[in-house]
């Protein structure tokens, strides 16, 4: 009995030191690499002797149960004291790359109305670009309440953000109809929204009916943001009159939040000393688009590659790799293989070698043809790699090219002469090499549809690409049609589509290339230095007019852009407006009256009449036409954060004014002091019709175009008659023929030509 105990004794005594040796892989020596039951690996440390800086270091405190940990992370500066904001968060876990935490506080974003015992608003406001943490990919956001928007900001520098989603209540006998009870699975009263990296995040919650409606059937709304689990969420939607419930509910407010860490704000230093990596380790930059670097062994080692001694060589004898009979000697990063003296390996065993007995002719006769042997198959190895690497491209491009729609395009240019005319298809290599491998430098922006980079094609025309983030691949015919659609739209402003490329794993659209920004940039850019006059607002309005005007009525098929803001509205060298973008449009058959879709577009922008049917008509883009002039009025940007909640939005700032009949009030200064209150007048009374909430009582693209034209036409004709003398007859420059099935505009003055620019199309960020 006695030797048991004993060799129990030192099997315990070997694993203790075996832990030891492991931990000490890991931390600093004599630094805890414990707090509670949660491991703390370098760089980050308890105390700031243990952590590579105070970013990393963890503060570990007593609670009743185990000690915890926690991490103390800058989220901003005092604007009046130069010092940095900071906040503790505890941390749940540690992995290589991630680290878990939580404050359910910061966490939590809340908006109750007319509630006086609750705060009217808090928001998620989590800023980690002073920090050297980013939000993972594997967060989402959580939101309960009925009839509320998320408003998400993912950018500081771009305070516009977008709408998330929205959670929807819309029975009038909500607690009988679902038994009172709202669900995440069901999407009724709460929805969940994904969230992409960045270190920058502002979540606020908005009441759709302070712009829709006037009637609320909870006066709360929360929002959560943590870690996606897949798990369904329900309530009473009753709780949402008393949002503790939710704030005490571990379910909604435990879930930590998942941030990416990097011991560097900068890429990897090139061949510098200056590297915080240790030894058998190498930098890294990180894959995505933020600058950062981290550290990870050499092949052949594992550990902890930020310690100087962490990356411990790997005994790969422990896994028998060599053939039988063959020895195993370890060596650092690698190992030997080698037979008994006297034997030699043959691929699958040690034989031995034997005696020399023939001449060293026959030997050497031998050995030539060996050599031989081995070098044809070689040979024959390196080019059968070569064919097969190619017919694997050339296999993974025809799976693509079918996978998008390139059989169903291929036909409906063999069938038709015009669309082989004016549909291109690009292969990958052509726009590989017009973009450099799409270069990172070639980028002109990103946006909610993809990444557009600048390219140079072989007989150098300049052209912009468009790359999709992602595509459905069951939608391969409606793609098709479109792209053969839009390549046969010929207007001056609308921007041409060239063609496509369909071997990529998400198709690639080129277009022609427009240089001088966005109307949003002229408008809303203080520091542009282009001035803009009323003339030159009221031009850009009727050539957008007769664009969508042209898109409803006057193509084959009429064509819903869903998405008109002044960002999709492109300048080119001439200052001629070009619409662009036709990333959610659709096209409909001309007995259709409307589309039934997931509600998308931009707030500020969007129908309320769409938002709340979700059936899309062409008194949609008026509406959206309608904020577009409101914008060239005001100068004001659609959506103000800044302002109470009733005033956020311009179009109800707008149309108060007019009611009011106060409109000086809100235009821009600019215009005032151009002295054109008659046309002002009548621009402003025609965006009040496109901004009806009843569709039905909204002009038409076709009738705004020509109001628009007659404003400008009358500009035109008191100009000339100041200077004309009596007696001469002034010739329009522009004509407007109507019929009862189709109209179309004629141009009389030969400066003014559709441009097939060789300048970039510019992208802006909404």
């Amino acid at each position: 009995m006695i030797n048991k105990h004993s060799l129990l004794l030192h099997i315990f005594f070997f694993l203790s030191l075996l832990s030891n040796a492991t931990a000490a892989l890991y931390h600093i020596p004599d630094c805890p690499s414990r707090c509670g039951n949660v491991e703390i690996p370098y760089p980050f440390g308890i105390g700031s002797y243990c952590s590579m800086d105070l970013g990393f270091e963890i503060i570990c405190l007593n609670s009743s149960n185990a000690p915890k940990p926690y991490l103390e992370i800058v989220l901003g500066t005092d604007e009046v004291d130069p010092t940095y904001i900071t906040s503790q968060f505890e941390v749940v876990n540690i992995s290589e790359t991630q680290i878990y935490v939580k404050n359910p506080t910061l966490q939590l974003a809340m908006a109750c109305y007319g509630m006086e015992q609750y705060p009217n608003q808090t928001d998620i406001n989590l800023n980690f670009s002073y920090s050297p943490f980013t939000f993972s990919d594997t967060n989402q956001i959580t939101v309960v309440g009925c009839d509320d928007l998320a408003f998400v900001v993912s950018d500081k520098s771009n305070t516009n953000g977008s709408v998330a989603g929205v959670s929807y209540c819309t029975r009038s006998n909500i607690e009988s109809y679902y038994g009172g009870i709202g669900s995440c699975a069901d999407t009724y009263g709460c929805f969940r929204a994904f969230i992409s990296k960045a270190d920058y995040l502002k979540v606020r919650l908005m009441d759709a009916h302070g712009i829709w409606s006037k009637s609320k059937f909870y006066q709360c709304s929360l929002a959560f943001v943590g870690m996606k689990d897949g798990l369904d969420f329900t309530y009473r939607l009753s709780n949402l009159n008393a949002p503790e419930t939710f704030q005490n509910n571990k379910e909604f407010t435990e879930k930590p939040l998942v941030l990416d860490w990097r011991i560097n704000r900068r890429n990897c230093p090139l061949n510098s000393p200056d590297s915080l990596c240790g030894k058998n380790s190498f930098c890294i930059d990180l894959d995505d688009n933020f600058k950062g670097s981290s550290c990870t062994c050499n092949k052949g080692y594992k550990g902890n590659p930020y310690l100087d001694s962490g990356c411990q060589d790997i005994n790969e004898c422990d896994n028998n790799p060599c053939i039988p009979s063959q020895t195993c000697t370890n060596t650092p990063g690698s190992y030997d293989c080698s037979c008994p003296d006297g034997y030699y390996a043959n691929g699958t065993s040690c034989i031995l070698v034997p005696r020399v007995s023939r001449s060293r002719s026959k030997l050497a006769t031998v050995l030539c043809l060996g050599i031989g042997m081995g070098l044809l198959l070689l040979s024959t190895s390196f080019w059968l790699y070569k064919f097969l690497k190619k017919r694997k491209i050339r296999k993974r491009k025809e799976k693509f090219f079918k996978q998008n729609g390139g059989l169903l395009l291929q036909q409906q240019i063999s069938t038709d002469e015009c669309i082989l005319e004016k549909t291109r298809l690009f292969t990958i290599k052509e726009l590989e090499k017009a973009t450099d491998l799409f270069n990172e430098s070639r980028i002109l922006g990103r946006g909610g549809q993809g990444t557009v980079y600048k390219g140079m094609l072989s007989d150098g025309k300049i052209v912009a690409i468009k790359k999709s983030k992602e595509v459905d691949k069951n939608q391969a015919e409606q793609f098709t049609n479109e792209v053969v659609m839009l390549s046969q739209i010929i207007h001056r402003n609308i921007v041409k589509l060239l063609g496509c490329c369909l071997e990529a794993e998400v198709p690639l659209l080129v277009y022609e290339f427009i240089p001088n920004g966005t109307l949003f940039d002229l408008i809303h850019d203080e520091s542009h230095e282009f001035p803009f006059s009323w003339n030159m607002r009221l031009k850009v309005a009727v050539e957008v007019a007769e664009a969508l005007a042209y898109m409803h009525s006057a193509t084959s098929i009429p064509i819903y852009h869903r998405d008109i803001k002044s960002t999709n509205i492109l300048l080119d060298e001439k200052y001629v407006a070009k619409v662009s973008d036709f990333g959610i449009s659709r096209s409909i058959t001309i007995d259709q009256t409307h589309l039934t879709t997931i509600v998308k577009g931009t707030f500020g922008y969007l129908d309320p009449e769409y938002f709340q049917s979700s059936q899309f008509t062409e008194k949609s883009d008026v509406y959206s036409f309608g904020i577009v002039l409101v914008e060239l009025l005001t100068g004001q940007r659609p959506i103000s954060l800044d302002r109470t909640e009733e005033e956020r939005s311009l179009a109800t700032r707008f149309l108060l004014c007019m009611e009011r009949k106060q409109l000086e009030g809100i235009l821009d200064i600019q215009v005032l002091e151009q002295d054109k209150i008659e046309e002002l007048n009548a621009m402003a009374k025609l965006a009040q019709r496109c901004l009806n909430l009843n569709g039905k009582k909204r002009p038409t693209m076709k009738e705004v175009a020509i109001e628009l034209e007659s404003i400008r036409m009358g500009q035109i004709l008191s100009c000339a008659s100041d200077t004309i003398p009596q007696g001469i007859h002034l010739r329009k420059s522009k004509s407007i023929m109507t019929s009862n099935d189709d109209y179309t505009w004629t141009n009389t003055d030969d400066n003014i030509i559709s441009s097939s620019s060789t300048s970039p199309l510019k992208i802006h960020t909404y």
